[in-house]
């Protein structure tokens, strides 16, 4: 039956060891990568020799049944993993720093963290926020600040740049993580008591769920990347409950790591067909819809990894809709030229109650079609068995 991938039905044990075959699959497939780079020209020569290499790290996730597993590795290797290997097959992105040795290329490649650059030169100044109004046409829209475009980004926004060093968000600390981990254990607290608990309640916890588990899974893997390669890591999230407007949510708060793979590969080149094509002035409105569109397309591929179903195409409608909004309200901005803006003490409860209500709506529901949240916490149950007779089988043997 379709979807039928329920993971009591496979034994743990053969889970991980199908888990550790796909991450050896991904070692040796990025070394092949990082040696190739080196003898191969960029351009269609190197992409050809990648191609390969792309389309098995859309396959490998389909090994994976658990939800934990499958999303985090599908997430990982299909999405950021590919992207940056696609910047690298034309000499771009994080992964082509000729000085990157291999452990770092493949902690990059397959770690959720993004290289900073450097301070952007005089001829990249059109990063710059503050700048000339036609220098912010160049810029990544969804990067400016949705309640003030005049502020510069916040430390860790930068572009991609050759200098093979990550950045940290001095406001993420450990406290900060321990505090949502104990809010994440309340939350599935709160999940054996479902049957007597309102369904919009439940929604607003899954909103809650979604964040805390994201950002952990993220700061985890990055921190690993930390211990074991001496990286510096850079922001995930920058406190999306304090979003401006949608454009500052999906620009600058939420997700950085996707949001700037999104930049590199699919914005940069849309902006410029699209400038030769209607002008620089307009040219980011369908730069930012082709980038919406590529993120849904991809949320669609990794909800299909997570639950093996049919899709009913309700998450790409989520982000086209956003898309869309972002559009609009980047169209207003230039209009108005930063004459008029709401006050935070408005615009914040309006964009953060948007994104939540469209979520309840469009996002969230596929989320519980792929009975993602009961299949995780029957995975944590199997693991905690699994980890007491280890225990008790070493114990005995001692």
């Amino acid at each position: 039956m379709e979807g039928d991938i329920y993971f009591p039905s496979c034994t743990l044990e053969r889970e991980i060891s199908n888990f550790i075959k796909v991450w050896i699959s991904v070692v040796v497939s990025l070394c092949y990568c990082y040696f190739s780079a080196k003898f191969i020209p960029k351009g269609l020569p190197r992409l050809f020799s990648i191609i390969p290499i792309v389309s098995l790290f859309f396959a490998l996730p389909l090994e994976l049944h658990s939800a934990n597993l499958c999303g985090s590795t599908a997430f990982v290797i299909a999405w950021l993993s590919n992207f940056k290997l696609l910047l690298l097959a034309f000499g771009k992105g994080p992964l082509s720093h000729p000085d990157l040795s291999l452990p770092h290329f493949i902690a990059v490649a397959c770690f959720p963290i993004m290289i900073q650059q450097n301070p952007p030169p005089k001829s990249h100044a059109y990063l710059d926020n503050s700048l000339t109004s036609r220098s912010r046409d160049n810029s990544y829209p969804l990067e400016q600040d949705g309640h003030n475009s005049q502020n510069p980004p916040p430390k860790g926004h930068n572009r991609e740049n050759a200098n093979p060093r990550i950045t940290q968000d001095g406001n993420t600390s450990i406290s900060n993580y321990a505090i949502k981990v104990v809010l994440l254990a309340l939350i599935w607290s709160v999940y054996e008591y479902s049957d007597h608990i309102h369904p919009k309640v439940l929604l607003v916890s899954y909103c809650f769920h979604i964040y805390f588990t994201l950002e952990i899974l993220l700061a985890t893997a990055a921190a690993a990347a930390r211990a074991l390669f001496g990286l510096e890591l850079e922001p995930q999230f920058d406190k999306p409950h304090l979003s401006t407007s949608v454009q500052n949510f999906w620009g600058r708060r939420w997700n950085l790591v996707a949001s700037r793979s999104l930049r590199s590969t699919v914005y940069e080149p849309a902006l410029g067909i699209s400038a030769q094509v209607i002008g620089r002035k307009w040219a980011s409105l369908p730069a930012v819809m082709s980038t919406f569109v590529v993120s849904a397309l991809m949320h669609e591929i990794l909800f299909y990894y997570m639950g093996r179903l049919r899709p009913t195409w309700e998450v790409t409608r989520f982000f086209i809709l956003h898309g869309a909004c972002v559009v609009v309200e980047i169209w207003i901005k230039k209009v108005v030229k930063d004459r008029w803006r709401l006050p935070r003490l408005i615009s914040t409860p309006m964009s953060v109650g948007f994104v939540m209500v469209t979520a309840f709506w469009l996002f969230i529901p596929q989320l519980l079609r792929c009975n993602i949240y009961v299949r995780a916490s029957e995975e944590y149950a199997l693991l905690g068995a699994f980890v007491k007779d280890v225990v008790a089988g070493v114990v005995k043997w001692y």
